[in-house]
């Protein structure tokens, strides 16, 4: 079995391509395949993040707007020095930032939206160690214009599903919490700054509180788009897509030559890429026969009322996935974006559309992904003698594996179809010697008592399952508390299954990742 300490957090790292938890199209681009170096601009290195620096061409106007809406923004958030000092520094040209973005999840979501945050204020640490003459500021991007409030409506603590229900439409960031009670009459001991953050005007105030009362004294920035002044800057691209439609022929093309090297994609240019957004609307935008209108709404536009609205509303578009992306660089001297595997390969097919708008196109950092192992599973992975690279195996094969392994028994019955076949080849040669019809029959005949022996096999490896009793149920009780339902524990479980027995958790996850280390990390919970 693999060492259990390689620091005081870190139990192991597991190679991606290990753990049967990527698609080949994320794999192909970590591992900086040939045929999709076009699509990006290298892979995010300290080194290639430097050459980043050189490239990066940043409205210097852009800065000071951004900065002024930010300090807005946290008036009434109770703001660290580091925080305040980083917002300040987004005016200076020898600022950049790390950005990770991440939907309005109710009291965090799932862990990995804490591991994203982690990454980013790690990669900002290393590369200020790196680049001293150069300030580096990590972000959080607030989806909150998203209106898909199923998928951030509930969360899973203990094992059990907590969820929010209200009836509240439009951009989730807008929504009032007053239904929000429920969830903390089910919690005991839920942390103060929870407490306070649902007491806020809306989960987009509620989110910048709880987000910054964890990672505020690192200095993280958080922001909030949904605002007319960052989308004063986002004009001419809002112009474009409603009327040029550009970013859906550039993103269009990238995408068939994606497709036509092998690759799936996920996103769907559409001729306007943006929402309509308003009290609570946020709707698709379609042309129909000469004019613009809101879907499911009955509001519509004529061209020209469209060119004002947008000329004295730009609040009120909306960018989806598409769009979203270069929105962020248009308000972020950015150099990095910090995804999971399926936003990174989404990314790949925009390079187009930022190269259409001037726009320098970040480099693509993988988050930091692990599974977190407490005492108890650490206890059964040692007493079932299971391997780091084990825990990714197929539940199925692995208990039959270790069954196999840990028997005193012979429980194959490989002599035995040896033997079977011997006699079938011999039985089929002198049948066909006499009549060859008799061919197919007797090749019918050793199938089926192939398969007599199979089953025979199957039902002695059950017996001998059964008899090991233990090492199965230990397997399948480690398979589901880092698998809990078939899902990576990562994209189930909250934080606080860990953080209410050990407020350290955080700062656990910053010593044992690496953020240039892309690998699965395994780490320990101190209970």
């Amino acid at each position: 079995m693999s060492t259990l300490t390689e620091t005081d957090c870190l139990l192991s790292t597991i190679e991606f391509s290990k753990t049967n938890s990527f698609s080949s199209f994320f794999l192909d681009y970590i591992s900086n395949k040939e045929e999709l170096k076009p699509f990006h601009n290298g892979l995010p290195s300290l080194a290639n993040l430097r050459q980043q620096i050189e490239k990066r061409n940043f409205p210097v106007e852009h800065r000071s707007v951004v900065s002024a809406v930010l300090f807005d923004q946290y008036a009434d958030t109770k703001t660290s020095e580091m925080t305040l000092a980083n917002i300040k520094a987004l005016e200076d040209q020898k600022t950049f930032t790390i950005t990770t973005g991440h939907q309005l999840n109710i009291f965090t979501g799932p862990l990995y939206f804490i591991y994203k945050i982690v990454t980013v204020i790690s990669a900002c640490q290393r590369l200020k160690q790196t680049y001293p003459e150069y300030n580096f500021v990590p972000v959080y991007w607030m989806a909150s214009e998203d209106h898909d409030f199923e998928e951030i409506s509930h969360f899973r603590l203990n094992g059990k599903k907590l969820e929010w229900k209200t009836n509240q439409q439009g951009a989730v960031g807008r929504f009032h919490l007053k239904e929000m009670n429920s969830i903390f009459e089910q919690v005991i001991g839920m942390p103060q700054f929870f407490v306070e953050a649902y007491q806020k005007k809306n989960l987009a105030a509620a989110v910048r509180h709880y987000v910054n009362a964890l990672f505020g004294d690192k200095g993280l920035v958080i922001v909030d788009a949904d605002d007319r002044q960052l989308k004063h800057l986002f004009k001419p691209v809002i112009t474009a897509d409603l009327f040029d439609h550009s970013p859906q022929k550039e993103a269009q093309h990238t995408t068939e030559q994606l497709e036509k090297i092998g690759y799936s994609t996920q996103v769907f240019p559409r001729e306007i890429n943006l929402f309509y957004l308003k009290e609570n609307i946020r709707a698709r935008i379609v042309k129909a026969k000469g004019a613009y209108e809101v879907l499911g709404t009955g509001i519509r536009f004529t061209a020209h009322q469209l060119e004002d609205e947008v000329e004295n509303h730009p609040e009120r578009f909306s960018p989806n996935v598409l769009l979203r992306p270069l929105y962020q660089e248009f308000l972020l001297p950015n150099l990095a974006y910090v995804g999971g595997p399926s936003e990174l390969v989404y990314w790949l097919q925009l390079k187009g559309v930022f190269d259409r708008f001037n726009t320098t196109f970040p480099l693509l950092m993988p988050r930091n992904f692990a599974a977190v192992i407490d005492k108890n599973s650490l206890r059964k992975i040692e007493q079932a003698q299971l391997s780091w690279e084990d825990l990714f195996k197929d539940e199925h094969s692995l208990v039959n594996e270790k069954v196999r392994e840990q028997t005193t028994f012979q429980l194959d019955l490989a002599e035995q179809k040896q033997k079977l076949n011997q006699l079938f080849d011999d039985a089929h040669r002198q049948a066909i010697a006499i009549d060859p019809t008799l061919d197919k029959m007797v090749k019918g005949q050793h199938r089926r008592a192939e398969k007599t022996l199979e089953k025979v096999e199957q039902k002695i490896l059950k017996a001998e399952r059964r008899n090991q009793e233990v090492l199965v149920n230990r397997i399948y009780a480690i398979k589901e508390t880092l698998f809990p339902g078939g899902s990576p524990q990562e994209r189930k479980d909250n934080f606080l299954n860990f953080y209410m027995t050990d407020p350290g958790f955080i700062e656990k996850c910053f010593d044992a990742f690496d953020p240039f280390d892309y690998r699965f990390h395994l780490i320990k919970a101190n209970e």
